[in-house]
């Protein structure tokens, strides 16, 4: 704001005692005139946020004396005080005679700044990680569509597809530790910018290594899981530093429900582009919009808030006020990680969670065209459904927790109580679709499925930076390799189910697996901090 001053002139009549001018907008008198001139002196009090000059003086007649005061709204910098009376010995001399000035208020520094400016930079962090995620499962689903023209061009049986599916996570489960070390040590700016490009790039190329050849796709689907794997650990590390614990389940949340509609989108739009251009313009158009996302992501987001020049003083304060210590990891105490009841529950239970998420994720479309008789248009359509009910239940989830939370719960019951639905919920409905012969309560089934299985994302997902703040990247990378095994084993061990046995048998695996996790959840978990 500029500096400027409201100045109060002397009046001629003697008996009218002086006047303090404190308005922020004042008109002049109309029947100023200018005065006689006058001996006087200048005493300057800082007030704060403003600058007082009390005046005093008298006339060279030998009149009485006379005061007043001068305010100034101004920036606290070094200042001449010589400069300061000429201009004030001229700015008295200058008042218009006879006339009303109106002296415009500057609007505040507040007020001028754009609405993007002003919205919070923690949730712009988190909803370019959200961003990131709508990519990656994009990039993953695509396949699960694609792979019914695939297959059908290239004569590959159910135990190709499965393996197919397989190999992204042959990637996937190498960079999942690599990825929490790399983002604890480096910082999860430059990883999360790494995995997307590498990726975008791996999906560009699927179309190229298909016609090549069947190891080169292979190859190929591998490296884009390398790029997805850093991804969680890298995400997992930048939120631990940026959001403060009562918006962690709130956070993490919207963010994942990024995957979600990631599904959402790629299952919705990979039909009518195969259908028009063939699929290979699925990989091609999904591919380049990674690298929109990184041009984004490297001029806007910092791995912490102590890097960001333009974060707010009151947002900093908020930030730093509740969160760990902002220091890089030089040293990970996998002696002490690994030697932690909780620590083994998380990994565990991200197993045991997997299996039933990935089977859904990867083999949902053949379930719809092979037992349900979709068509391909129709499997892509119908997979949406249970996708954009996990994306509404994951922020309800959130919302939940951080209100339990907030209300006296301990963080423990909550991630207990939160992870539990998100076991059993899943477990039930999948039970029911052995007993359903309509397509419609099967697709209905398969969403209430999917919709209470995102409650974990309140509940073991939000685990790592409840009990390892510091090494919530490695913690993640950690229980995330179980998961991804569970991919690898459970995507590949469906397609071998299905050669020799039916979709019930698929679905039984699934549902004892999340029964198991329920127990070793709610006996060893905690959401407490155990390793500083």
């Amino acid at each position: 704001m500029n500096a400027r001053a409201l100045i109060y002139s002397f009046s001629h009549k003697p008996h009218i005692p002086p006047t303090d001018i404190s308005a922020p907008k004042r008109s002049l008198c109309p029947d100023s005139r200018r005065h006689t001139p006058f001996r006087f002196r200048v005493q300057i009090q800082n007030r704060e946020h403003y600058w007082v000059l009390r005046v005093s003086g008298r006339d060279s007649g030998g009149g009485k004396r006379r005061g007043g005061k001068v305010f100034a709204d101004v920036k606290s910098e070094a200042y001449d005080i010589s400069e300061s009376v000429d201009k004030f010995e001229k700015g008295l001399n200058d008042v218009p005679s006879g006339k009303e000035e109106e002296l415009e208020e500057e609007p505040l520094a507040v007020a001028e700044a754009s609405w993007l400016e002003q919205f919070p930079k923690r949730w712009v962090i988190v909803v370019l990680c959200f961003s990131a995620f709508l990519l990656c499962n994009m990039d993953r689903v695509n396949m699960s569509i694609a792979i019914l023209p695939m297959s059908a061009e290239y004569n590959w049986n159910p135990g190709t597809v499965g393996l197919i599916q397989s190999s992204f996570f042959w990637g996937y489960l190498l960079t999942q530790i690599a990825g929490g070390i790399w983002a604890d040590t480096v910082g999860g700016k430059q990883v999360l910018a790494f995995g997307v490009i590498w990726w975008s790039i791996a999906t560009i190329l699927t179309p190229v290594a298909a016609k090549v050849g069947l190891p080169f796709l292979l190859v190929v689907r591998a490296f884009m899981g390398i790029g997805e794997g850093v991804a969680m650990p890298a995400m997992n590390n930048i939120l631990s530093k940026w959001i403060p614990v009562a918006e962690r389940s709130r956070s993490l949340a919207l963010v994942y429900s990024g995957m979600y509609l990631g599904s959402v989108t790629g299952l919705a739009f990979s039909p009518f582009l195969i259908h028009q251009f063939g699929w290979p313009s699925v990989f091609y158009s999904f591919g380049s919009l990674g690298t929109v996302w990184f041009a984004v992501w490297i001029s806007k987001a910092h791995s912490s808030p102590l890097e960001d020049p333009e974060l707010r003083p009151a947002e900093k304060k908020l930030i730093l006020a509740s969160s760990v210590s902002k220091e890089p990891v030089k040293e990970i105490p996998w002696k002490l990680i690994l030697s932690k009841a909780p620590v083994w529950a998380l990994i565990v239970s991200h197993f045991c969670h997997n299996w039933g998420t990935f089977i859904l994720l990867t083999w949902m479309p053949t379930y719809y065209n092979q037992v349900l008789k979709f068509n391909l248009t129709e499997s892509g359509l119908f997979c949406v459904l249970p996708w954009l009910t996990m994306a509404f239940s994951a922020n309800l989830g959130g919302w939940i927790a951080d209100t339990l939370v907030s209300k006296g719960f301990s963080v423990t019951r909550v991630r207990k109580i939160m992870q539990t639905i998100g076991f059993l919920g899943p477990a039930f409905f999948l039970t029911q679709l052995s007993h359903i012969n309509s397509p419609a309560m099967a697709v209905l089934c398969m969403a209430c499925s999917q919709g209470t299985d995102a409650f974990s994302q309140s509940g073991l997902y939000s685990n790592h930076q409840d009990i390892a703040p510091r090494y919530s990247g490695v913690l993640l990378g950690l229980s995330n390799t179980a998961g991804v095994l569970a991919g690898v084993f459970g995507t590949a061990s469906t397609g071998y189910i299905l050669q020799h046995g039916s979709w019930d048998d698929v679905f039984k695996v699934s549902v004892g697996l999340y029964l198991f996790g329920t127990v070793v959840w709610n006996l060893f978990s905690t959401g407490e901090k155990i390793i500083e």
